[in-house]
């Protein structure tokens, strides 16, 4: 199973969306999916219809200062047949301060996701929009980061102290984590400010997808009916774009897929490799600052 993480600390980015979106697209490609909502807010777990988790949730199976009382299985939804979902609830954000004073912190969320391994082939996880402990718990258990953002100068300023995060986490927690990359979302081609943010990312060599993301009642209308863009208007460009980017997820997928196993020297290797990105990142991002 390859987990993707679909984060960004900060907020409307469309995370829950591309998330929920690339999760029905490979589910009906033939992919078995489990959809994880990791932000205490439940908008996944709304967006897929389910109304209340019955005390059921990730919450329960993270638990806090103590070990959860439930396994993952035990609250994994049926969404369709090859998709499901683990539940998120309000309960989420006292695991959250609860997990600071527990031992082995970062990794209750990866060991909690080993026990349903073989079942599926993809797992997406939903972070909340912050960087907190569900966010890290999230990053560690990844194989891999997809970063929705909008191209505007505001959310582009934090986007360099995530890609810190992520190069910290490469350094130490998760030696394997890649960078599938940014994807630019409520693009809108026509606005300069976009257009200039869009041009910003690029010139600091930012890993920008060429797939970008538009705008469209039609997203705010599925997510009503608890469908996708790709369900609800599959002829709408927003479907069709997010099918692109799904094709890249896929990309990325059979890369890894098709990859040889690391051994305990390219492991040692890619933590030294995170911890010189992260100086690197580090004395970048004031200079991307300043040209945002």
């Amino acid at each position: 199973m390859r987990t993707i993480a679909v984060a960004n600390h900060k907020g409307g980015t469309g995370k829950t969306t591309t998330a929920h979106t690339v999760g029905v697209v490979l589910g009906n490609r033939g992919y078995r999916v489990l959809l994880v909502d990791s932000d205490p807010q439940s908008s996944l777990t709304l967006a897929c219809g389910v109304a209340s988790t019955q005390g059921r949730s990730l919450a329960n199976v993270l638990g806090g200062a103590e070990e959860g009382e439930l396994s993952l299985a035990e609250v994994v939804r049926l969404l369709s047949p090859g998709l499901d979902l683990v539940p998120a609830d309000v309960g989420l954000a006292s695991s959250e301060l609860g997990l600071m004073v527990r031992m082995g912190r970062e990794n209750v969320l990866k060991e909690a996701l080993g026990e349903v391994n073989g079942r599926y082939d993809v797992c997406i996880i939903d972070c909340p929009p912050s960087l907190g402990l569900l966010t890290v718990n999230a990053l560690t258990a990844a194989h891999g980061v997809l970063i929705p953002t909008q191209p505007q100068i505001a959310d582009l300023r934090g986007l360099g102290l995530f890609l810190l995060t992520i190069a910290r986490i490469q350094g130490g927690l998760n030696p394997g984590l890649e960078t599938i990359g940014i994807v630019a979302t409520f693009y809108d081609r026509r606005l300069i400010h976009h257009r200039r943010a869009m041009k910003s990312m690029r010139n600091a060599s930012l890993p920008l997808l060429p797939t970008t993301v538009g705008r469209s009642v039609r997203v705010a209308e599925s997510s009503v009916t608890s469908e996708t863009v790709v369900t609800y208007a599959k002829d709408n460009p927003r479907a069709q774009e997010y099918e692109a980017l799904t094709d890249e997820v896929v990309g990325w997928l059979e890369k890894a897929r098709t990859g040889s196993p690391i051994s305990l020297h390219q492991l040692s290797r890619r933590m030294q490799v995170g911890r010189q990105r992260s100086a690197r990142i580090e004395q970048r991002s004031s200079t991307f600052a300043q040209m945002c």
